[in-house]
């Protein structure tokens, strides 16, 4: 399985190589609409969260935005308006999400509208999960190969979220078919082995949770900036206060996004 590093590292060099890179504004965005939005292919309910941004210097506390208007449609003619729950949070009831849909978030919110639009993609089968280890100055790391052939059209994006023992904080990072179209994939998942306190850090026995979206050409520019801004480890929960590339209107902060969930787990041997 050591190839499978070998040539993950040849491929990240590759993409480095040829792929543009994203302007990013780090300028104070604070006070601003933060819109995180998600719906899947598995049934509800679905939510939309409205927050104002905070300075990148402030904890990461942000103020919920009540008494919004929350409209959750698709390409089909269904709609429905979401409901309000606390904290933020506006929560559908009957909406149905399904691949190849396109979907449209309108939200009215502090006297501004917002819109934004997404695409389900077709399901990738996750077939499994692959685990190789390696030693970084004499310790021990771990890595996990998620198994799926991508399919053969090009313009395939793929987002991974995974986490160690169920804990909340989650690791993410986005996957394309621009290396490697059309086959079985070969970058793997680098599994946390870095906190001091091995609170997170890796180690024989943990149960790691991988969950692989299939996204949007849209939201996987999104991600990649956001992994980019917070150093390529993922955002932890919460969106960062500076601007990666929306897909909402209005200069609001934050994504919506439709997208395909398949969840495999498995115990570091």
């Amino acid at each position: 399985m050591m190839k499978n590093i070998l040539l993950f590292l040849f491929s990240l060099f590759l993409i480095l190589s040829c792929e543009k890179e994203i302007d990013l504004d780090l300028d104070d965005q604070s006070g601003k609409i933060v819109i995180e939005g998600n719906i899947t292919d598995r049934p509800g309910p679905y939510f939309v969260r409205i927050t104002k941004s905070v300075a990148f210097t402030q904890a990461n506390e942000y103020p919920a935005v009540e008494n919004s208007d929350v409209v959750l449609s698709d390409d089909l003619g269904q709609s429905e308006i979401l409901k309000y729950i606390g904290n933020g949070y506006y929560q559908s009831s009957n909406f149905l999400g399904q691949s190849g849909r396109t979907y449209t978030l309108k939200i009215q919110a502090d006297g501004k509208d917002y819109i934004a639009k997404s695409t389900m993609p077709e399901a990738v089968d996750f077939e499994g999960l692959e685990q190789d280890s390696f030693l970084v100055a004499g310790e021990v790391s771990y890595t996990l190969l998620p198994i799926f052939t991508d399919p053969p059209a090009l313009g395939n994006r793929y987002l991974f979220r995974y986490t160690v023992n169920d804990r909340s904080k989650a690791n993410f990072l986005e996957f394309s078919d621009n290396v490697n179209n059309g086959l079985p994939n070969q970058r793997p998942l680098l599994l946390p082995n870095d906190d001091e306190d091995g609170s997170v850090k890796v180690k024989v026995g943990d149960t790691v949770t991988v969950e692989m979206n299939c996204i949007d050409d849209k939201i996987y520019t999104y991600f990649s900036a956001l992994l980019q801004l917070s150093g390529g480890g993922g955002p932890g929960g919460g969106i960062t206060p500076t601007n990666p590339p929306s897909n909402i209107s209005n200069g609001a902060l934050g994504y919506f996004s439709a997208h395909t969930v398949k969840i495999k787990t498995a115990v570091i041997e």
